[in-house]
């Protein structure tokens, strides 16, 4: 229904020939590439695979081929389903944020997986798989330890710290 959908695949496709990076890679056609990317774009790449033979150097060192790592989707503030879009400036925190704006928006658009009251908190702990704030201490917070706590204690509402969703926020501004 769109001409431009005929063009995205090739589109998908330029990340993997060190031909689309002239400067950082001096002009070299013969590095092979590494690709992160998501689930999603793995049908763009296993095209690319299968005709990258046509468009490098005889001598290339994959035959062109490029490598992948599927990496996992970051999920966006306004909740655990879907995915980031820039056209959507409150689905995600970016480069050029202020720390002040990074700490509105993680406390105004974060989606939680908490409960509606301390006590039904504490009864039933948070929905982990929707909280926002700890998928994203899943990606950032360093100490291990700190977050098997978070988890367990925010998951269930027991322990000895009460973890509620503005302390696991709270925790995401710091981090």
């Amino acid at each position: 229904s769109n001409i431009g959908q005929s063009a995205f695949p090739a589109i998908q496709a330029v990340p993997s020939f060190p031909s689309s990076f002239s400067v950082p890679f001096k002009g070299d056609q013969h590095l092979p590439c590494l690709i992160p990317c998501a689930i999603d774009q793995d049908p763009y790449f296993r095209v690319t695979r299968d005709i990258a033979h046509k468009l490098v150097p005889k001598d290339h060192p994959l035959k062109g081929k490029p490598s992948l790592i599927h990496c996992k989707f970051f999920p966006p503030l306004t909740g655990a389903e879907g995915k980031m879009a820039a056209s959507d400036e409150n689905s995600a925190i970016f480069l050029t944020d202020t720390p002040e704006n990074i700490e509105k928006k993680i406390n105004n658009y974060a989606f939680s997986g908490g409960r509606q009251t301390a006590k039904e908190q504490r009864e039933k702990g948070a929905d982990l798989d929707a909280d926002v704030s700890y998928q994203w201490l899943r990606f950032f917070l360093d100490d291990d330890l700190e977050l098997k706590k978070i988890e367990e204690q925010y998951g269930s509402g027991q322990g000895e710290d009460y973890w509620s969703t503005g302390q696991v926020k709270k925790k995401l501004i710091e981090v």
